[in-house]
This record gives C-alpha cells, sequence and structure tokens, in this order.
C-alpha cells in the first residue's frame, strides 16, 4: 500500500544532491567518480556491483566504491565514515548516495562480472560463507534463505541461491524500511543477518560482506532491479 508513495524517493532525492554538490577537504563534487563504467556515469553501475576495480585492486560493491570516490575526490577519510554508525554523519549520506546511485538502473537486469580472478575468488568465499553454520543457535545464512518456500513470523523468505528468489532478496535492497523508518543499504541488511544469527557482527565493507554480496549477485544475474524498494 505504500509503494506508490514510498519514502526511499527522499533518500534518492539526498543522494542525488550530494552527488552534485561541493563538499569535503578539496571541495568537490563526485560527478566524476567512477563506479564501473567511467567517471560520473550512473545508469547501469548497480547491476554490476560487486566488481573488481584495478585502481583499488580490489573487489567493491557500491557501498565502498562511493567511500573509495569520498575518500579520493572530496578528501574525506574513508576509515572514518566506514567505522561511523549506521544512519548517523557520513554513513547517512552514504545510503542515500547508495540509494540515487542504484535507483538510476532500476528496471535493469542483473549481470555481475566473474572475469577477473579476484570476482571468481570472492564468489567462491561467498557461497561457503552463505552456507557456513555457527553461532549459539548454529545457523547460517542458507538456515533461512538456502530452500524454496521459507517462511518466519509470517514473512515469506526468497531463495538466494537461485532466481527469482534472488530477485526480490539481493536485487531489492537499498530498501526502506516500514517496521524502524530507515533506509537500508545491503551492508546494513548483512550486518543485521549476522546479528539475528548471534554471529559477531562485521565489519562494514569486510571481505566477508562483499564475497557475500557477490554470491548473491552472481546468483540474481538476469533479475530485474526493484530499487528503492519498500521492505516490511
Amino acid at each position: 500500500m505504500l509503494q506508490d508513495g514510498n519514502p526511499a524517493e527522499l533518500f534518492e532525492m539526498k543522494g542525488e544532491e550530494l552527488w552534485k554538490q561541493k563538499r569535503g577537504p578539496k571541495n568537490a563534487s563526485l560527478e566524476q567518480c567512477d563506479l564501473g563504467k567511467g567517471p560520473g556515469v550512473v545508469k547501469g553501475v548497480f547491476v554490476e556491483l560487486p566488481r573488481y576495480f584495478k585502481d583499488t585492486g580490489r573487489v567493491q560493491d557500491l557501498e565502498m566504491r562511493l567511500i573509495t570516490c569520498m575518500e579520493t575526490l572530496q578528501g574525506f577519510n574513508g576509515a572514518e565514515i566506514a567505522k561511523t554508525a549506521f544512519g548517523k554523519g557520513e554513513m547517512a549520506n552514504l545510503t542515500a548516495l547508495t540509494t540515487y546511485v542504484a535507483t538510476a538502473s532500476k528496471g535493469m537486469r542483473f549481470n555481475l562480472s566473474q572475469s577477473h580472478e579476484q570476482e571468481k575468488t570472492m564468489y567462491e568465499v561467498g557461497k561457503r560463507l552463505f552456507f557456513a553454520r555457527g553461532g549459539s543457535h548454529d545457523f547460517s545464512c542458507a538456515s533461512c534463505h538456502g530452500t524454496d518456500g521459507g517462511r518466519i513470523r509470517l514473512q515469506d523468505l526468497p531463495n538466494l541461491t537461485k532466481n527469482p528468489g534472488d530477485g526480490v532478496g539481493f536485487a531489492a535492497w537499498p530498501a526502506y524500511r516500514v517496521s524502524n523508518s530507515q533506509m537500508w543499504g545491503m551492508q546494513l541488511r548483512l550486518n543485521d543477518c549476522y546479528r539475528q544469527q548471534r554471529f559477531p557482527e562485521p565489519k562494514f565493507g569486510s571481505d566477508a560482506t562483499i564475497a557475500l554480496g557477490v554470491y548473491m549477485g552472481v546468483n540474481a544475474k538476469t533479475a530485474e532491479s526493484i530499487v528503492p524498494a519498500i521492505k516490511r
């Protein structure tokens, strides 16, 4: 019922303003940020991330790639942003930027690269993490999201190992969460999943979260991006 008036649009608008605004120690905008398709290009990048970037020598998701641009172009301290609590300061700005960039690919199909060796490695690591059981409840990601027709507390649980489940799971974030009136990116979504499994919560942009993003993103191939979505 709320989809037509999804509050995520407000975060998208804020993100567009931040993208064009001159900020940071270098008083520069992000309009020259290269997210994989050349400086300033935002359309189509979201459905190809995470991917390997030659300039950093790492596989990065959208949020971490934006931090790289905020650091190199604007002079922000990337490590400090990554340590900032969700919803606070530059982390809140990062969520808005992520929403803006991701929305530019709405309706496009996911097609993550597996051409670089690091991309292949991250996929295999992500797959192992997805099925690895542990914690006080002996859970894994697959405990909730590894089969068809799963449900908990009347909530449908998409199967993230294949489509169409991965299309309504991975391909739906960033999303606005009605239950807490917050905009969540994939990094926060994964952090909260680990919390619910009673695992130690991962650091923002850790190799574990990026690897899981690669695994789910590759599984989402051909799924249509519906970002910005709205979630319970």
